[in-house]
């Protein structure tokens, strides 16, 4: 039953910290060795094969076990949200961290990670940083607005960030040389991740027209509510659609309901926000759009289902719009008696968004 050797590694930017375990002899290794992966390597191979190595998921990455693996040894990623630790449990070292995992390991109870190759893991930064340029812009222009709030200066128009408002951003003038040099600053800095994020949102669209994950983004582009970034973010960072099934994919989300159940007490509480931070964000951000009523699918949406494999429809374009669905192609939304609950692209990405085919009416 152990045949194994397990080998727990507790990675660190500068140190790595192994515990080996042989349950068959009962040995026990404790090891620490610099970063480099082929001193890990070196000494991983001191043992006498099979041997099984794990270490946690972090800031580490996956190129320890790449390496390890592209060298032959079976090398694992466990879910750090997974492992496993006593209530009263109060001392926490390297040491202690290396040997929970190994033992969690030889007992077979680590939940594995899927190791992305670096190409996905590439695309995955890429869309990453889209979203922190993002987040710094409304940051920056937020300090703008509270710069003029603060001194009673208010822009007539509602629209803001256009072109004219810019071009009025410009004009604002302060007396204090202290103030107008922060506020000149505030402005600079709103215009140059204005025109980073430009940039990326290029990037983004040369990466996601030929790439791996191409006809996913096309497929989830159906939906409304989702355009290019959202898709291209959403297709990878779960990867392998595959892997999931529509109940399974919102537990990798953290969307499911938190529990604490006893005896005959049965209590649930708020979705467990375990998993993917930033996939969840980017499904609830395109769910809040989804969900408004509409009666029909627009011209945008019409175009990107021409681009996307006609498929049988089994059901999944039916409850998207009622309207649709009894026949009724009327853009005017009070003749829609109600607004059905539409699919969710987490739980039919393949087939997301898939609308009735345009009738001749519709095409003339």
């Amino acid at each position: 039953m152990f045949e194994h050797t397990f080998i727990g590694l507790d990675v660190h930017a500068v140190n790595v910290v192994g515990h080996a375990l042989n349950p068959g002899t009962g040995e026990i290794v404790r090891h620490t060795m610099g970063v480099d992966p082929a001193v890990v390597l070196e000494w991983v191979r001191r043992f006498e094969p099979p041997v099984k190595v794990v270490y946690e998921s972090g800031p580490t990455g996956f190129s320890l076990a790449r390496y390890l693996q592209e060298a032959g040894i079976n090398c694992v990623v466990a879910a750090s949200s997974k492992l496993l630790r006593a209530p009263g449990d109060r001392v926490k070292t390297d040491r202690r961290d290396a040997q929970v995992l190994a033992d969690m390991l030889a007992v077979g109870s680590v939940t594995e990670v899927r190791i992305p190759d670096p190409d996905e893991e590439a695309l995955r930064d890429l869309s990453r940083l889209r979203a922190a340029t993002a987040k710094d812009l409304a940051h920056s222009r937020q300090r703008v607005n509270a710069v003029l709030l603060r001194h009673g200066i208010r822009y007539p128009k509602v629209t803001r960030w256009t072109q004219e408002h810019r071009a009025w951003l410009l004009h604002q003038h302060f007396p204090e040389l202290a103030l107008q040099f922060t506020y000149d600053a505030d402005v600079e800095q709103a215009e140059l991740l204005a025109t980073h994020l430009a940039r990326i949102d290029t990037q983004i669209a040369s990466r996601a027209a030929n790439c791996r994950y191409t006809q996913v983004i096309d497929a989830l582009m159906c939906l409304r509510g989702i355009r290019l970034t959202t898709a291209f973010g959403l297709a990878v960072e779960i990867g392998e659609w595959t892997r999931f099934t529509g109940s399974s994919i919102g537990s990798y989300l953290g969307l499911v309901p938190s529990e604490e159940s006893s005896g005959q007490s049965r209590h649930q509480g708020p979705i467990t926000k375990a998993g993917n931070t930033y996939a969840r964000s980017l499904l609830i951000e395109a769910a809040w759009q989804h969900r408004r009523p509409y009666s029909r699918p627009g011209d945008r949406l019409l175009r990107q289902f021409d681009l996307v494999p006609q498929q049988p429809a089994s059901g999944l374009w039916k409850g998207t719009t009622g309207c649709i669905a009894s026949g009724d192609t009327s853009t005017n939304a009070t003749r829609c008696p109600s607004r059905p609950t539409p699919r969710s692209p987490a739980n039919s990405p393949a087939g997301a968004g898939l609308w009735r085919p345009r009738s001749s009416r519709e095409v003339a």
